[in-house]
């Protein structure tokens, strides 16, 4: 049974906003556009795609690391020496660690955000959903969650927890100061904007407009916060009375460029605006930043206040990650004992057949009642226990994954049990 468990990713830290959007999957880990096949190598998979990670996990054999890259360049039409230069990947143990740290946002450019979690469950979903995972991952997945789960409930580093939508609005306040004087809109009706929303009416904004492609949602975002909803193509009509835009869409391609702005500023003789483009891909076409009194910050320019917030949490953060640990190493047993269990299995009930094989034969030629019978049995299952120790505590001593597949064909050859 294939048991390695293989990640590859990449993050905020090994690749800047315009490779994250050149490499996202967010299009192809549906049931119709799956783009990581399960094969002889990988049995298992499931791809997490957000603005700050794309990550496959895998289970398979050798050679699965490859084949991951290979159908994820592929997918994205993209070079894969390119994509390897900025991907890491883990194998075991610390595949199985990362992903506890990434559901317990510990790995997360704000730790302790709480968007990462129902990110990866929905992935979890579709991977499930479109028929990609099995036993292994399943398993991990639901362990991923509850180790979350302990994590929030043990430490302070959900408590305290920030998201990139409140660096995005505490980045906006050391710009604009008093947040009542100014008017904000929202483009985009997902998580992102919800908690935006919130952030923004802690800090003082009075007056919301929310649009989005599907017009129901963003009335009914509108409505939660007292904001009022615009048809996303009228987007321009209203730019000009509102200084501050925070973009969230799902959009592949830039909804805002320098053309769309030249005309507004006017209308607005020249009043500073602040864009903060939380999307990947980008909704604003890095050519706004060009424009005179217009300002644009993407994802990438939120690390200074996520640094911050990171060196508030140190101490929670060590804890969590001791609970992680914990959590790895009681997984880790779990999938040991998955490798060896059909081996040892097979070993107990050869040895104890063949003393009971034994014990028939020779009883034929004594007299024996059945106690004296029963206690034979007894004796002899004792025996085969005693005699079997040392064989099992070999098969059970080694956590290495290698060494570990070779103690157990070791165990099958010396006794002959079948491959």
């Amino acid at each position: 049974m294939d048991t390695s468990i293989y990640l590859v990713g990449l993050n905020h830290r090994t690749a800047d906003v315009d490779i994250r959007e050149r490499f996202a999957l967010t299009n192809h880990c549906s049931g119709e556009t799956w783009c990581i096949p399960v094969t002889e190598t990988i049995r298992e998979n499931i791809i997490l795609s957000t603005c700050n990670r794309v990550e496959v996990l895998a289970v398979g054999r050798e050679g699965t690391k490859e084949e991951i890259l290979s159908a994820w360049a592929k997918a994205r039409e993209e070079s894969k020496e390119l994509l390897s230069s900025c991907t890491y990947a883990y194998t075991g143990e610390e595949a199985i660690r990362h992903l506890f740290l990434v559901a317990s946002s510990l790995d997360s450019m704000v730790v302790g955000e709480p968007q990462i979690l129902g990110q990866l469950k929905k992935a979890y979903k579709q991977a499930s959903s479109a028929k990609k995972t099995g036993p292994i991952l399943n398993r991990l997945l639901h362990k991923a969650f509850s180790v979350a789960k302990r994590v929030r409930t043990e430490t302070a580093v959900a408590s305290s927890a920030v998201s990139i939508s409140y660096a995005a609005v505490e980045l906006a306040k050391r710009i604009f100061g008093d947040m009542g004087k100014h008017r904000a809109m929202l483009i985009g009706a997902g998580e992102m904007a919800e908690l935006a929303a919130k952030h923004l009416l802690s800090a003082g904004i009075r007056n919301l407009y929310v649009a989005n492609r599907t017009f129901s949602r963003a009335e009914a975002l509108a409505d939660e916060f007292g904001g009022k909803a615009i048809p996303f193509e009228q987007i321009f009509e209203h730019l000009s009375s509102v200084d501050i835009i925070i973009t969230s869409t799902g959009s592949t391609e830039p909804i805002i460029r320098a053309k769309n702005i030249t005309g507004v500023l006017h209308e607005r003789k020249n009043t500073p605006m602040f864009f903060i483009d939380i999307a990947v891909p980008r909704d604003v076409d890095p050519d706004v930043n060009g424009i005179d009194n217009v300002y644009l910050y993407d994802i990438d320019d939120l690390q200074e206040i996520v640094e911050d917030n990171l060196t508030n949490r140190q101490d929670e953060a060590k804890k969590a990650r001791n609970i992680v640990q914990e959590e790895v190493e009681y997984y880790n047993r779990w999938l040991k004992s998955l490798e060896i269990q059909p081996t040892i299995v097979a070993l107990l009930k050869q040895h104890e057949d063949m003393a009971m094989a034994e014990l028939e034969y020779t009883s034929k030629h004594l007299n024996l009642d059945e106690e004296q019978m029963a206690a034979l049995r007894v004796m002899l299952s004792s025996l085969v226990n005693k005699l079997d120790h040392a064989p099992l505590m070999y098969l059970k001593g080694e956590n290495n994954h290698k060494e570990q597949l070779e103690r157990i064909a070791t165990i099958r050859h010396v006794f002959g049990l079948p491959s």
